[in-house]
């Protein structure tokens, strides 16, 4: 039987004018993809359909849900634009399946062909009943229902169909620098900006010996994760030893924190503006932790006028874990590995900064010194998710 991928795209259809972009750009995702899979990919601007090896479909489809910019897809049989082809091969189709009750949804493009979308699908529903035994029409809530588009050249039939991600297409907005700590929040952050065309490089600051070669390691492993979604994902390795050990010999203790957040905003623009990155993204939660009340967001924010993307911000913990487990961070996240943000945590951070003590603190030492030292050795490595690379060079 001659069976092709069905692309419907969703939301891309009511970009009107600018149609034709995003569309390129989602078959331009699905071809990288399945680059190593035998496909032909043809697009229009309301489906796309591709040809495979039927030895390859379990795969294809697993790749093919990890794309973003897909409402559904669907395994169609493809015949010719004929009454009599459709109605035999929905025969053979339906008797391959098990139901007790069915519908048949006709949807007629070209209108053109002799019958009307609802006379048809009665048509076929009446042919369906007089071939297959012990079964009866239920339109509301049927066991099987049994999909015809027809089209100008071909017809396309189909009886199941599968969610996609959403979203718009990978690169679809330009690029985002994700500030990436290794926990739960910023991985879940990265995939809901992905989601929205956001392409992401990572900035992953590491304080050594204080954090380990682990939590780098697990940073690492959460990019292979996110690169899924994506063609690949670069890591930024900020060593932020001297300017966080520096904090923490001239900050009050209870401002450790908001300090070094400040700071981390500081290197993050710089790295934004130097990658050509549109936005800081993040996995700040409202009043998660103690950054992260609004006074505290309002104080360590005001280090700069880059935009800054929060997209778990009005999410709870449970809501964010449950995307973690769905996108496979999970249970890297939750491994022991002590990060920069959480090693030097006072008992009592404080939740409602001043600005005022921000900026005295931050006069005790040459921040803008350290910050430019910093900037210097930064390393970048560049993260697919097959890589087998242990970066051992940056130990």
């Amino acid at each position: 039987m001659n069976r092709v991928i069905l692309i419907k795209y969703g939301e891309l259809t009511t970009k009107k004018g600018n149609r034709n972009f995003f569309v390129g750009l989602l078959y331009k995702s699905i071809e990288n993809k399945l680059k190593n899979y035998d496909v032909k990919i043809y697009k229009d601007l309301s489906r796309m359909y591709i040809e495979f090896d039927e030895n390859d479909l379990d795969k294809i489809l697993e790749r093919i849900n990890k794309v973003f910019g897909i409402h559904e897809y669907l395994v169609a049989y493809k015949v010719n634009t004929n009454e009599e082809e459709i109605k035999s091969k929905v025969i053979e189709i339906v008797k391959e399946e098990k139901f007790n009750s069915f519908k048949v949804e006709t949807k007629r493009s070209y209108k053109e062909f002799p019958f009307k979308s609802l006379d048809f699908s009665r048509q076929v529903g009446g042919l369906i009943l007089k071939n297959i035994d012990d079964i009866h029409v239920d339109v509301h809530n049927p066991d099987l229902t049994v999909n015809i588009e027809i089209r100008k050249d071909f017809t396309y039939i189909y009886t199941n169909y599968y969610y996609g991600l959403g979203g718009y297409p990978n690169n679809t907005l330009g690029k985002g620098l994700l500030m990436l700590s290794g926990g739960i929040d910023s991985p879940v952050a990265a995939y809901l900006a992905i989601k929205r065309g956001v392409h992401i490089e990572a900035i992953y600051f590491e304080a050594i010996p204080h954090t380990s070669i682990n939590a780098r390691n697990k940073v690492i492993e959460l990019c292979k994760k996110l690169s899924i979604y994506t063609s690949s994902i670069k890591l930024h390795i900020v060593p932020f030893t001297e300017i966080q050990e520096a904090i923490y010999k001239t900050a009050d203790q209870d401002y450790v924190i908001t300090i070094m957040r400040r700071m981390m905003y500081r290197i993050a623009e710089r790295m934004a503006k130097r990658r050509k990155c549109l936005a800081i993204v993040n996995g700040e939660s409202i009043g998660q932790v103690a950054s992260q009340t609004l006074t505290s967001m309002k104080v360590i924010n005001s280090v700069t006028n880059y935009p800054v993307v929060r997209p778990v911000a009005c999410l709870d913990k449970l809501e964010i874990m449950e995307i973690a487990r769905k996108i496979d961070t999970y249970n890297i996240s939750i491994l022991p590995y002590e990060d920069c943000c959480t090693v030097f945590v006072p008992k009592h951070p404080v939740i409602n900064p001043k600005l005022s003590l921000c900026l005295e603190m931050e006069e005790r030492f040459d921040y803008q010194e350290l910050i430019d030292k910093t900037l210097k050795n930064i390393k970048t490595i560049t993260i697919t998710e097959d890589d087998k690379k242990e970066f051992e060079d940056l130990l």
